[in-house]
């Protein structure tokens, strides 16, 4: 498993831990200069689990460094699949076999659907609300809505890939080319490649104010240095709210669930509950 991690130290643990007890065999993680002492769990994990560290102290550019991160798990690790991962997702097994049961087979790549989860508790890992059948906003609004909650939208899915004759990654790891998939791109392009179904990922964006801000806060650095950067929409509106003082109200009103909220997004199935993750989240924990 790759991670690029940037200040994530209220989840890495959680990660890495869950990760490891679903049959994941190596980590190799790229810290961008953390401040929240993100670095000194990660050394401290190293005791336990096999760990590659990279620091890396330059600006930000996702798509080469987690090529770099492919490469170590192919030379260093050995590994045979890389399950490109955030901090921030949680890759669960839809059955009863664990994830290194679940790819015991040789491919190139394979694309996984991404779920969103609501925050709607101070505790995010208590958090069991799905976001299922997302809510399709014009491009226009996600710029100028204050009523548009992005955590609703629709998410890209992520990819799992052998690592040997990895041709091309994607800056976010939704897509990639491998010479044994050249032949279905050409013939129908990425989004038409079958999904891999027996593995879900379960994406916790946003886990309270502070994780919020702070997130927020890298991204106005970001944007400082360059409006060239690639950065989604509502980031850039997000750091416009942040500069303008509105950044708590915009997470009391799109960004965190009241229960009344929860209610509406049942009554239209556009979210559901799902307690799996929770469990397998805080089983992993206490296992070790």
């Amino acid at each position: 498993m790759t991670i690029l991690v940037k200040d994530e130290a209220d989840i890495i643990e959680a990660n890495i831990r869950t990760h490891a007890s679903l049959g994941v065999d190596a980590f190799a993680i790229m810290d961008n200069g953390s401040r929240d002492g993100t670095r000194e769990i990660l050394s401290k994990l190293q005791k336990e689990f096999e760990i590659v560290i990279i620091d890396e102290s330059g600006d930000y550019n996702q798509a080469k460094w987690m090529r770099e991160l492919a490469m170590v798990a192919k030379n260093r690790l050995k590994a045979d699949w890389v399950i490109n991962n955030d901090a921030d997702e949680f890759w669960i097994p839809k059955n009863s076999l664990n994830l290194k049961e679940n790819l015991a087979f040789k491919g190139s790549v394979l694309t996984i659907h991404r779920y969103n989860m609501l925050l709607h508790t101070k505790e995010f890992f208590n958090s069991s609300y799905l976001v299922e059948n997302p809510v399709f906003y014009s491009k226009s609004k996600q710029l100028s809505s204050q009523h548009l909650s992005i955590i609703l939208t629709k998410i890209a899915p992520k990819t799992i890939i052998n690592p040997h004759g990895l041709i091309y990654l994607r800056g976010g790891n939704h897509k990639a080319l491998h010479i044994g998939n050249i032949r279905d791109y050409l013939r129908s392009g990425y989004d038409k490649i079958k999904r891999f179904k027996d593995i879900e990922v379960f994406h916790y964006p946003i886990r309270g104010y502070a994780q919020f801000e702070n997130n927020i806060k890298n991204r106005k650095r970001l944007l400082e240095k360059s409006k060239k950067i690639s950065m989604g929409p509502h980031y850039r509106r997000w750091v416009k709210l942040y500069n303008e003082d509105k950044l708590l109200k915009e997470f009391e009103n799109t960004v965190f669930f009241n229960q009344k909220d929860i209610d509406t997004l049942l009554k239209y199935d556009i979210v559901k509950y799902n307690n799996t993750i929770k469990s397998k989240i805080m089983g992993a924990i206490k296992s070790f």
